[in-house]
């Protein structure tokens, strides 16, 4: 592609950045020809000019090749990228939740039509992982992709470990520094580390998890015994999205789950808004990559990496993919958990298969031992409010 002319929908601080570094690096041979918006009446760092609120402005200029996508509504972005396909449009996307949601689909559009769709900014911000999980590690045999996904979280909980900071303190300073939305669910519950472990998955192992059948707990129901416990054990506690893949039967365990980490552990390390993922192979053993994963600027680098590529006509290949194949996700297996509770009406010894460590106070209870995966992921014992459930690697 020789001359990439973009049609942005979306004008926030990632849609502006890139709109300014296109415009300072004229090398890149991209230009942003219109862009498209929800509400007119607000001022604008750009020209008049190039503003609509009609996506036909965009869908309809055949002198737009790259439809870029960085809207929050998914369904709204759903439409268009469908839209931009289907006229021969290449498409880059930010919107994790919406590709989460879609993947099967908007892969076999892009392929019906012949045009590229990448998305490495939906997952871990600088971090290329879908990219080497494209590229580098397509003929290994990956074993489990595991780490620290979203910036948010993680900035909450470093807080909370290393200053003592309460969560609702912890959250507000996310909050002030712009690393956390003013809602904060999808990223504290833990669904944004779904969504994008649902892109993981498929790149690294060919298979489709739904997000809902991710067995997730988020970070709003620790406590400050939690990390005490932690602490006195050597261990600080990370969200951690991990699927890991059984070669011998073809089962994908896929979690996002407060994780008790060894401090002498890479992934410990990660801190504040910062991403690490960890990808385990029969061949090359374990890599870690690493970088900031929430913010305006690391969103913006992996987008603008996504539209250099597409002049070098990159497209994902998704060689393992298997389009027809259903995977097999979370129906047997083990795992070592703590559960935390206040309560000695919220006892939980029924959930265990074996108890290693009971511990009971006035104030608060814990208790570690094995649990099965069918009882993990209801609904009831994973989604209980009152529950701090932290597994162990």
């Amino acid at each position: 592609m020789k001359k990439i002319n973009i049609g942005l929908f979306g004008f926030g601080v990632v849609g502006e950045g890139i709109y300014k570094v296109l415009e300072e690096k004229p090398q890149l041979n991209a230009t942003i020809k219109r862009i498209v918006i929800k509400d007119s009446s607000k001022t604008r760092n750009a020209p008049s000019a190039l503003f609509s609120t009609n996506a036909d402005d965009i869908l309809n200029d055949d002198e737009i090749n790259v439809v870029l996508e960085l809207i929050s509504d998914a369904d709204a972005a759903h439409d268009i990228i469908k839209k931009a396909f289907n006229k021969r449009k290449h498409v880059v996307s930010a919107n994790k939740k919406l590709i989460a949601a879609h993947h099967k689909e908007l892969l076999d559009l892009q392929e019906q039509n012949k045009v590229s769709f990448l998305y490495e900014a939906s997952v871990c911000g600088s971090v290329p992982i879908i990219r080497n999980l494209e590229e580098y590690f397509d003929n290994d045999l990956l074993n489990y992709v595991s780490g620290i996904v979203n910036g948010t979280t993680n900035y909450i909980l470093t807080k909370m470990a290393n200053e003592n900071e309460s969560y609702q303190d912890a959250l507000k300073a996310a909050q002030e520094n712009g690393f956390a939305e003013v809602d904060p669910t999808a990223d504290v519950e833990g669904y944004d580390a779904a969504s994008k472990l649902a892109i993981i998955t498929l790149h690294a192992f060919g298979k489709k998890i739904e997000v809902q059948d991710v067995i997730r707990k988020g970070i709003t129901s620790l406590k400050m015994e939690d990390f005490k416990y932690a602490k006195e054990k050597d261990y600080t506690i990370k969200l951690i999205a991990n699927s890991k893949i059984n070669h011998q039967t073809g089962e994908i365990t896929s979690t996002v789950l407060p994780t008790f980490v060894e401090l002498n552990k890479t992934i410990a390390l990660v801190n504040n808004e910062y991403n690490g993922v960890l990808i385990g192979s029969s061949l090359s053993d374990e890599q870690f990559l690493y970088g900031k994963g929430a913010g305006r600027f690391p969103t913006s680098s992996a987008v603008l990496s996504d539209i250099s590529a597409l002049k070098y006509d990159y497209k994902y290949s998704i060689r393992k993919y298997e389009n027809e194949k259903k995977g097999v996700f979370n129906e047997t297996g083990k795992r070592r958990v703590y559960i935390g509770f206040e309560s000695q009406a919220d006892d939980v010894s029924s959930f265990f298969e074996e108890i290693e460590e009971r511990y009971q106070s006035k104030n608060y209870n814990h208790i570690v031992g094995v649990i099965d995966i069918e009882k993990l992921k209801q609904k009831e014992i994973i989604e209980n409010t009152n529950l701090s459930i932290i597994a162990f690697e």
